[in-house]
């Protein structure tokens, strides 16, 4: 039987008569990587404000850690770590002396071990001020924070925005870890999607506040298209040629003079009837339809219905 730690059913919320969330559910299940994928403006940020208790749906049901009691859902929310947004500490204070503070003010457990949350966010050494932190050690120091109650649930937005790749290098296997070794479940949103690929066990795809699909990373795999992608000196006639030629409707063409086809054909045939057309082949090769892509095909066909 699966455990959810989160599950929201037909949420709605509205701004000055403007929808941001449309019928939304989420399903995340205990364990799980959850990629949360949408445009700006799409409502992710919204949507995890609603899980917080930030802000409040205007109708539908959410279920936090098994409790749909309001009262109870309140009460849950203390097993939660976030960073929305950017992490907010005092500068002028240590890494270890912000997690103190914070320790005090939230009147955790005097059982937390700092050195532990610190050496697994890579700044057990560190002694600077945090005002001189790097942008991805003030990103660990959130985390840290984020993460000093121990959360069953972790809800990051945009947790590698601005980051060099270094830095996206150190929070993804600091993510990497605190799932794998520690069990802690993530909800992570994110427009860096080649990044999610490297993370998330499951998507949930969202387009103008409505959810468009819910996917394992395993499922996705099966459905990200391979194609044969090729660069020609001209695409003026070769769409005619392609579905004259090889009876298929299944490719794109881009104004850069490439073309993507998405049926299975023989490399060697394309070359020999292009030729006959004086079309030439600068680029041809096999590739597999990536995120970005996916998410732009699930987004075209949502906005066509």
């Amino acid at each position: 039987m699966k455990n959810y730690l989160f599950r929201s059913n037909n949420i709605n919320k509205s701004y000055n008569n403007h929808k941001i969330l449309n019928n939304l559910s989420l399903n995340i299940e205990e364990g799980d990587i959850y990629g949360f994928v949408g445009k700006n403006g799409a409502g992710k940020t919204s949507m995890l404000r609603i899980i917080l208790g930030l802000i409040y749906p205007d109708s539908g049901e959410i279920e936090l850690l098994g409790n749909t009691d309001i009262e109870k859902i309140n009460l849950s929310r203390a097993k939660i770590g976030s960073l929305i947004e950017r992490p907010i500490f005092y500068g002028n204070m240590t890494a270890r002396e912000n997690l103190q503070l914070i320790k005090i003010q939230k009147n955790l457990e005097n059982t937390i071990d700092l050195n532990k949350i610190l050496k697994l966010v890579n700044l057990h050494n560190v002694k600077n001020k945090s005002k001189d932190f790097s942008l991805g050690m003030k990103q660990r120091l959130g985390i840290a924070m984020a993460i000093l109650n121990n959360p069953e649930l972790l809800i990051l937005d945009e947790p590698i925005n601005g980051l060099d790749p270094i830095g996206i290098k150190e929070i993804r296997e600091l993510l990497l870890n605190l799932n794998n070794k520690y069990g802690t479940t993530i909800l992570i949103s994110s427009h860096i999607l080649s990044e999610l690929t490297q993370l998330a066990t499951k998507y949930g795809f969202i387009n103008q506040g409505h959810l468009i699909k819910e996917i394992s990373s395993k499922e996705l795999h099966l459905e990200c298209r391979n194609y044969l992608h090729l660069k020609v000196n001209s695409i003026s006639n070769i769409g005619k040629i392609i579905e004259e030629q090889f009876n298929t409707p299944n490719y794109e063409i881009f104004p850069d003079n490439t073309v993507n086809i998405y049926d299975k054909i023989k490399i060697e045939n394309l070359s020999l009837i292009l030729s006959k057309y004086s079309i030439a082949i600068y680029e041809l090769f096999q590739n597999e339809e990536s995120l970005e892509d996916y998410f732009s095909r699930l987004i075209k066909g949502d906005n066509n219905e």
